[in-house]
């Protein structure tokens, strides 16, 4: 089965996900940092789902893992590009300057 493609701004920014906008890792990142923080953040996603019953600390816990890893690959907090372009993370496509291009995603 071939492995499905999410779109990804023309900028390489942001992938788009059900219309929204997701920052992508920050492509500077050496790769052993990268793969690293894909563990992490891997292994604290189990953690969620594992403290979803528990709720509380564990919860509590395992998401700020979750933040920590997204944080340390740039998917989170302040943009890893320098050119001062704004951020525009979890923004409909279609609200945002992609709107033309993703528009004609959606007629293709």
């Amino acid at each position: 089965m071939p492995e499905k493609t999410v779109p990804t701004t023309p900028d390489g920014r942001y992938i788009v996900v059900r219309g929204r906008l997701w920052r992508r890792s920050d492509p500077g990142l050496p790769k052993a940092r990268r793969e690293a923080l894909v563990q992490d953040l891997m292994r604290a996603r189990r953690a969620v789902r594992a403290a979803k019953g528990e709720g509380g600390a564990a919860l509590a816990a395992a998401r700020a893992a979750v933040d920590a890893a997204k944080h340390g690959l740039g998917e989170r907090g302040p943009p890893w590009w320098t050119d001062g372009a704004p951020d525009f993370n979890r923004h409909l496509a279609r609200n945002t300057p992609y709107a033309e291009w993703f528009a004609g995603l959606e007629e293709g």
